[in-house]
C-alpha cells in the first residue's frame, strides 16, 4: 500500500487490490464449486451429501477463519503507521492461534458430528456422504487455518497478487485430485462426494507450503523476517487478536450459518429439492465473491489510511468500494436472469433438479443488491476496527429477521421451500441498511474529532 493524493489514484490502487483478491476468491470458491458440480455428476445422493456436509463445515470454517482475519486490520494499520518491526510478532501469534483453533474444531467435531447428522433424519446414502466429506476435510484443517493467517498478512501489505498466484497454481491440482478420487480414475478408489473432501484437504496442504516458502524467501516479506524469531505463545497477544477477530468471526458466522440453517431445514424435503437448493445457493455464493473481494480490499485500504490518520481518504475509499459493488451487482443480476437455464444445467442433468434449480436462481437475483452494499461496508468497518456493533447487527438481520420470516413463509404459506429464500433476501436487505447507518456514524464521529486535520486537506 501507498498513499494517494486524488480520487483517480485511489481508483487505480483500489482496482489493483481488488482484481487479484477477486481472482483469489474465485479460485478458492472454485474448489467448492468443483466439489459440488463434480459430485453432482456422480449422482443426486452425492450432491445432496456434499450439500449437507458443506452446510455444516462452511459456517464453522468461515466463522473461525474470520477470527484470523483480524491480522489484516492489525498489520494494515501498523504498515500505515510505519511500525513494521511489530508485524512479525503479530503474524507468529496469529499462526499459533490458527493451530489452536483448528485443533479445537477437530476435537469438538469428533463428538458432535454423528449426533448432528443423526438428528437430521437424512436418507442413509446422503448421511454417509456428508459424514465422509467432513471427516476427509478434517485432514486439511490445520494447514488451511495457517494459510488464512498468512494470506491475511500478505494481503494486508497490499500484495494481493501473491495470494492470487498461489490460488491459480493450486486450482488445477484440486481439479485433478477431485477427478481421480470422485470417479476412481487411473487406479484410484472411487469415493464419490467423499473424494472431493480428500481432494480439498490435500490442496490445503499444498497452498500452505507455498505460502510459507514465499513469506520466508521472497521480497518484500522476507525483509520482515517473520520466522526469524519464534516468539513464545502470548495469551495477551491472542487477547488482542481475539478482541477484533471474535466479532468479525461471529459476524461472518451469523451470515453464513443462516444459509446452512436453511439447508438443514430443507432436509425435510426430498433429495431433488435439497440438491436444487444447494446448486442455486452455490452459484449465488459464487457471485458473492465480487462484493466479498471488494470488502477485503476495503479493509486493507481503509485500515492503511486510518493507521496514517488520513480519515478523509478512508471515507473516499469507502464510497468508491460501495459504488463499484453496486455497479457490478446490476450486471450480475442481469446475467443471472437471462442465463438461468444454462447455469442450472451446470449442476445436474436430472430433470426435476434442473426445474427446481431454475426457480431458486430467480430468487438469487435479489441477493445481489443487498450484498453489494453490506459486504463492502463490513470491510470498511473492519478497517476502522469497528467490529462489535457489526456483530450485533448481523445477529439481528439474519437470525431475528431473516430466518424466522423464512420459516413462517415456508411452513405456513403455499410458497413452500422458496419461503426460506424470501427470508434470506429480507435479512440481507435489513443488514445492508443497518450497516450503512453504522458506517455513516463512525465517519461522522471521526470527522468531528479531527476538524483541524480534515480542514487542512
Amino acid at each position: 500500500m501507498n498513499s494517494t493524493s486524488n480520487l483517480q489514484q485511489k481508483g487505480a490502487l483500489f482496482f489493483r487490490l481488488v482484481l487479484p483478491i477477486f481472482i483469489t476468491q474465485i479460485g478458492l470458491y472454485a474448489m467448492n464449486f468443483l466439489d459440488t458440480v463434480m459430485s453432482g455428476h456422480a449422482g443426486a445422493a452425492q450432491l445432496a451429501g456434499v450439500a449437507i456436509g458443506t452446510s455444516i463445515w462452511v459456517p464453522v470454517f468461515t466463522g473461525l477463519s474470520g477470527i484470523l482475519t483480524s491480522i489484516t486490520p492489525l498489520v494494515s494499520q501498523l504498515n500505515g503507521a510505519n511500525q513494521s518491526t511489530k508485524i512479525p510478532y503479530v503474524v507468529i501469534q496469529g499462526i499459533y492461534l490458527a493451530i489452536a483453533l483448528a485443533l479445537s474444531v477437530i476435537v469438538l467435531g469428533s463428538f458432535v458430528l454423528n449426533p448432528l447428522l443423526d438428528a437430521m433424519h437424512l436418507e442413509r446414502a446422503v448421511r454417509d456422504v456428508a459424514h465422509g466429506y467432513i471427516v476427509a476435510l478434517s485432514f486439511g484443517m490445520i494447514p488451511l487455518f495457517i494459510y488464512n493467517t498468512l494470506r491475511s498478512f500478505i494481503d494486508a501489505l497490499g500484495r494481493t497478487r501473491v495470494t492470487m498466484t498461489i490460488t491459480l497454481v493450486a486450482l488445477p491440482v484440486n481439479f485433478v485430485i477431485n477427478y481421480l478420487l470422485i470417479f476412481g480414475k487411473w487406479g484410484f478408489p472411487k469415493l464419490g462426494g467423499v473424494g472431493s473432501g480428500y481432494a480439498s484437504a490435500i490442496t490445503y496442504w499444498f497452498i500452505t507450503l507455498i505460502a510459507l516458502y514465499i513469506v520466508h524467501k521472497k521480497a518484500p516479506f522476507s525483509a520482515l523476517r517473520i520466522f526469524k524469531t519464534w516468539f513464545p505463545v502470548s495469551l495477551q497477544a491472542w487477547k488482542t487478536q481475539l478482541k477484533i477477530g471474535i466479532p468479525i468471526g461471529f459476524s461472518i458466522f451469523f451470515e453464513t450459518s443462516i444459509f446452512a440453517a436453511v439447508t438443514l431445514f430443507m432436509s425435510v424435503y426430498n433429495t431433488e429439492t435439497i440438491a436444487a437448493h444447494q446448486a442455486a445457493l452455490n452459484f449465488a455464493s459464487f457471485l458473492y465473491m465480487l462484493p466479498l473481494s471488494i470488502s477485503f480490499a476495503m479493509t486493507i485500504a481503509v485500515g492503511y489510511e486510518v493507521g496514517a490518520k488520513r480519515f478523509r481518504d478512508a471515507r473516499q475509499y469507502s464510497r468508491l468500494g460501495i459504488l463499484s459493488a453496486l455497479i457490478l451487482a446490476v450486471f450480475c443480476a442481469t446475467g443471472l436472469y437471462f442465463f438461468t437455464d444454462s447455469i442450472a444445467a451446470l449442476y445436474s442433468n436430472n430433470t426435476d433438479v434442473l426445474s427446481l434449480t431454475k426457480h431458486f436462481l430467480l430468487y438469487a437475483i435479489f441477493f445481489q443488491l443487498s450484498d453489494a452494499i453490506a459486504a463492502p461496508i463490513q470491510g470498511a468497518l473492519r478497517g476502522y476496527k469497528d467490529v462489535n456493533v457489526t456483530l450485533v447487527l448481523s445477529l439481528i438481520s439474519y437470525w431475528v429477521i431473516g430466518l424466522p420470516l423464512g420459516y413462517v413463509l415456508a411452513h405456513y404459506t403455499a410458497i413452500g421451500p422458496y419461503g426460506y429464500w424470501i427470508g434470506l433476501i429480507s435479512g440481507l436487505a435489513a443488514g445492508a441498511c443497518l450497516l450503512w447507518m453504522r458506517l455513516l456514524t463512525i465517519q461522522r464521529k471521526q470527522h468531528q474529532a479531527t476538524p483541524a486535520y480534515e480542514n487542512s486537506l
